[in-house]
């Protein structure tokens, strides 16, 4: 992959605001990159190595679309967009990945990712989605379904080799550690996931463009009401596809512009990436003075009190 000339600007501080006083400072790393690696805005270090976390499962959805996994299941946009989500665990949503694995005959015991505390079933763990997709490409492909979330399993090498494709390099070079969920996850460089959600959002591969459809059409599968992504693909309409991952990671393309937005809160706090990716969505003219109003009134007034506010803006390369 390309990279831009410049990759290291001033990083961004979250202020946490308790009657107008500082109480708590976030410092944020966040880059913007087209599909060729060449970084076009950057705060902080684009070059910033950590784990993407759950913003990679669009493209651990990728193997599904590419594998006639939907097809042979006759799976719908609804189901691959629980197969990227990091869903809430509501009924609707558990069901819905029960509906996968029954259309794939599969046993729901199969499912490798824990039962979350205070919840019944392994079906309502936040990546089960992405579990139940991993399974129905390992029931295609007639491989073993016991061992799926191993990083020598044929479903992992796959969905790695999908993403060294889509950045230029092998995808044996990641570095990789288990998931909190059992699946593999991979280290990788700011600029890296920026350029991976510019080819999401770049209309440039059909296998890409049915992920980005899904999770367009269906945003509450993607989190869940009052979920950041969810919220923000169905405010904007089908302009941004968005996808958050733990420890301050969050993740946005814009959709026919060919451009991903990736973002690291260096404490790993949720609440900082929303009030950056609100704060760099609007400096970019990727949302609307209305639509980023709506959204920093749902994720920067945290109560009567307390506010988030951003110090500083992403620089031009």
């Amino acid at each position: 992959m390309t990279r831009g000339k410049r990759t290291y600007a001033p990083e961004l501080v979250v202020h946490l605001l308790r009657e107008g006083i500082i109480e708590s400072v976030h410092r944020v790393a966040a880059v913007v990159c087209d599909r060729r690696g060449r970084v076009l805005s950057v705060a902080g270090n684009a070059e910033t190595s950590t784990f993407i976390r759950s913003s990679l499962k669009p493209f651990q959805a990728l193997a599904v679309t590419s594998t006639g996994t939907l097809e042979r299941y006759k799976l719908n946009d609804k189901d691959l967009a629980i197969i990227c989500s990091s869903h809430q665990g509501t009924i609707e949503q558990a069901r819905q990945v029960f509906k996968i694995l029954w259309r794939c005959d599969i046993d729901p015991d199969l499912l490798q990712c824990p039962i979350p505390e205070h919840k019944q079933t392994s079906l309502q763990h936040n990546c089960s989605g992405k579990h139940a997709g991993m399974l129905a490409i390992c029931k295609q492909r007639n491989w073993t379904l016991t061992t799926y979330t191993k990083p020598a399993h044929p479903v992992q090498k796959l969905i790695v080799d999908k993403v060294g494709e889509l950045l230029g390099m092998p995808g044996e070079e990641f570095i990789r550690a288990r998931d909190d969920c059992g699946a593999p996850t991979y280290s990788m460089q700011l600029l890296q996931m920026a350029t991976l959600y510019a080819h999401l959002a770049s209309g440039n591969s059909l296998d890409l463009e049915r992920v980005v459809r899904a999770m367009v059409y269906h945003p509450t599968m993607v989190s869940g009401e009052g979920g950041f992504d969810t919220e923000l693909m169905r405010l904007t309409e089908g302009e941004l596809v968005s996808k958050s991952g733990a420890e301050g990671i969050q993740c946005i393309g814009r959709v026919g512009e060919g451009m991903g937005l990736a973002i690291k809160v260096a404490d790993g706090a949720r609440r900082a990436k929303y009030a950056v990716a609100i704060q760099l969505l609007k400096q970019l003219g990727w949302l609307t003075p209305s639509v980023a109003e709506t959204l920093a009134e749902q994720f920067t007034i945290l109560s009567s009190c307390k506010r988030l506010e951003v110090i500083g803006e992403i620089s031009m390369s």
